[in-house]
């Protein structure tokens, strides 16, 4: 049990900065995972750091294809985040099971990741970790980016000195080589995944992480994710919302046929543990960062025997294969050739997904164009009044002075919670999953108003304005409190009687126990004396069996007070009788001759000695 509130259940992971738990919240009564920073690096105040900062910065963010964090907190050694459970597997489970993706299911696993990390990088912060551990795929088919431990605020360049932090396989060449963190970083590590996805295999591969950084800055990725991949990160999309804008484009364009082609059913690239841990990689000063790695390679490599290179694809399988990837090329725009050359009569329409509607017109007007109409509509992925489509889109051609329908974001659809005051808490569940909202915790309490059953209140209350899918506390009535009377040595009949008449339910134990109360009558009740109930709520009754027998010692011979102390101390009453002009202290008699058994609480006489 951590923090006295959440019962670990069972190990999910483990990395090399935290462990994560499955976990129940005793306190709401969910399961959530609880990742634990190791011990040994609690003392370490940048990674404490870096967990707050985790917790912090996803909690702004409140996006559905994001993990929620609920809570931060330190138990004596144990530093914590409590998270969102995600029931289902790993984009890397995935690509570890079946290789390469079909273009479809590629983008289906893509464009949620972009619109979590779009929201993100509008909202000023970088993931800095994004590989295929970090994508998570419920059971529900649900996408989500896990794992901000190394998110970072950003402007618009964050600069780092001495370490980089993050998976080698995905680090933009700047995180290598002049440790600037920005949005494009992001975009660059999606790049690499969507390579994965589409060919089962990493773009850059080594035997040491070393390796793979030296191919990071000295060679291209090649096709697909050329442009999202290029070294210059200035020639890459600005952030994830540019280039999801890209990726929607592209599903437009492929086919059908295109979008479900099976890809050869190439395994993914074996792979090194290391290659897909996020590390702390010391980074050289600017200018000997290519120098280091060289070196760093020397100093790590080992003799290895040659690997055979895997049996090629079937021809058929990778002319089919050529054929897709190039459609998923150029339609992202990756390839280097041109589709087109204008002739002057014709217009490109210019990208505008994630402009602001100010900035888009003036981008139309620049080239020419016009608008034609505005529509809004509501979004979770793009910001209010930044535009989510365009008719024609991005890339088309247009007749000259032609003009192009926007549609504009109106942010998040908001949801009213309904009143439900007084309504039967079935009605009032109902009532809120007809209105897109989902049903919450169910306390309750006593009312002098509102019937048993029925909604007190609710949390949020009613009227206010939430996002579809948001939980509602609803608080229902317990009924007018009914103060419990003391029934203990009644007559059974009698108690269970003065009970009933105030709405009480009444039930009686099965086994009775001995007490003072007289045989038949009540010995105890489960509901104290003066507490309050709520009409219909159950008081079990247990009866009396009578006293129970207890054996009288011998007390004659024994000084009075003593013998009055040890037939006292066995439940006796006692009673002492002197007679006329009597001077002794020694019990000279007693009523109940030794080792008699009579019932608890009886009186006991004791005479002491006359002249």
């Amino acid at each position: 049990m951590l923090d006295g509130r959440y019962r670990v259940e069972a190990r999910i992971a483990a990395g090399g900065m935290a462990t994560v738990y499955r976990a129940l919240d005793t306190r709401l009564d969910r399961v959530l995972a609880l990742k634990i920073m190791h011990p040994d690096l609690a003392a370490d105040a940048a990674f404490v750091d870096r967990f707050i900062r985790e917790a912090k910065s996803v909690a702004r963010l409140a996006h559905p294809n994001v993990v929620a964090v609920f809570d931060q907190g330190t138990d004596g050694p144990y530093t914590y985040l409590a998270m969102e459970y995600v029931s289902g597997c790993t984009l890397r489970d995935v690509l570890r099971e079946r290789g390469a993706l079909q273009p479809r299911a590629a983008l289906d696993i893509l464009e949620p990741v972009l619109a979590a990390l779009g929201t993100a990088h509008r909202a000023g912060f970088v993931h800095r970790d994004i590989k295929p551990e970090n994508v998570l795929i419920g059971d529900d088919g649900r996408v989500k980016v896990a794992d901000f431990g190394l998110v970072r605020s950003v402007d618009a360049a964050t600069h780092t000195t001495g370490s980089v932090l993050g998976t080698v396989s995905y680090l933009a060449p700047e995180q290598i080589e002049d440790g600037v963190y920005d949005a494009r970083v992001d975009v660059y590590a999606c790049g690499v995944v969507l390579y994965e996805m589409l060919t089962g295999s990493k773009p850059h591969t080594g035997g040491t992480p070393a390796q793979v950084l030296f191919q990071h800055l000295n060679e291209d990725v090649p096709p697909p994710s050329a442009a999202a991949t290029a070294r210059t990160p200035g020639l890459r999309p600005a952030d994830a919302a540019a280039l999801l804008g890209m990726a929607r484009e592209a599903r437009a364009r492929i086919g059908e046929a295109e979008l479900d082609a099976v890809p050869p059913q190439a395994r993914a690239t074996e792979r090194s543990a290391a290659e897909d841990r996020t590390s702390v990689i010391p980074r050289p000063l600017a200018g000997q960062a290519q120098e280091a790695v060289l070196h760093h390679t020397s100093r790590l490599e080992r003799p290895q025997e040659p690997t055979p290179p895997p049996p090629p694809a079937p021809r058929w399988q990778r002319r089919g294969m050529v054929v897709v990837i190039a459609g998923i090329l150029l339609a992202l725009g990756l390839g280097a050739g041109v589709w087109y050359i204008n002739s002057g009569q014709f217009t490109k329409v210019p990208n505008l997904l994630g402009k602001t509607e100010e900035q888009a017109r003036a981008e139309l007007s620049a080239a020419g164009l016009g608008v034609k109409k505005v529509d809004r509509k509501f979004s979770e992925a793009f910001e209010r009044g930044t535009v989510m489509n365009s008719d024609p889109a991005g890339g088309k051609r247009i007749k000259g002075n032609g003009a192009v329908t926007l549609t504009v974001s109106r942010g998040p659809e908001l949801v009213s919670v309904p009143d439900l005051k007084g309504r039967p808490l079935e009605d009032a569940k109902a009532e809120l999953t007809k209105a897109g909202l989902a049903p919450g915790i169910v306390t309750q309490a006593f009312s002098q108003d509102v019937a048993q059953g029925s909604v007190i209140s609710t949390d949020p209350a009613g009227g206010q304005k939430r996002a579809p899918d948001t939980a509602v506390s609803l608080q229902v009535s317990k009924g007018r409190p009914v103060q419990v009377p003391n029934v203990t040595g009644q007559p059974a009949d009698q108690a269970r009687a003065a009970l009933e008449a105030l709405g009480l339910k009444v039930a009686t134990a099965p086994d009775q126990v001995n007490s003072p109360a007289p045989a038949g009558a009540v010995a105890n009740q489960s509901v104290g004396a003066g507490a309050q109930a709520a009409a219909g709520d159950t008081v079990t009754l247990t009866l009396s069996k009578g006293p129970r027998p207890v054996q009288v010692p011998s007390v004659t011979g024994q000084d009075v007070e003593a013998a009055r102390k040890a037939l006292e101390a066995l439940g006796f009453k006692v009673k002492v009788e002197r007679p006329f002009l009597s001077f002794s202290s020694t019990v000279d008699t007693q009523s109940v001759p030794a080792g008699q058994s009579v019932p608890e609480g009886s009186t006991i006489t004791i005479k002491t000695k006359g002249l």
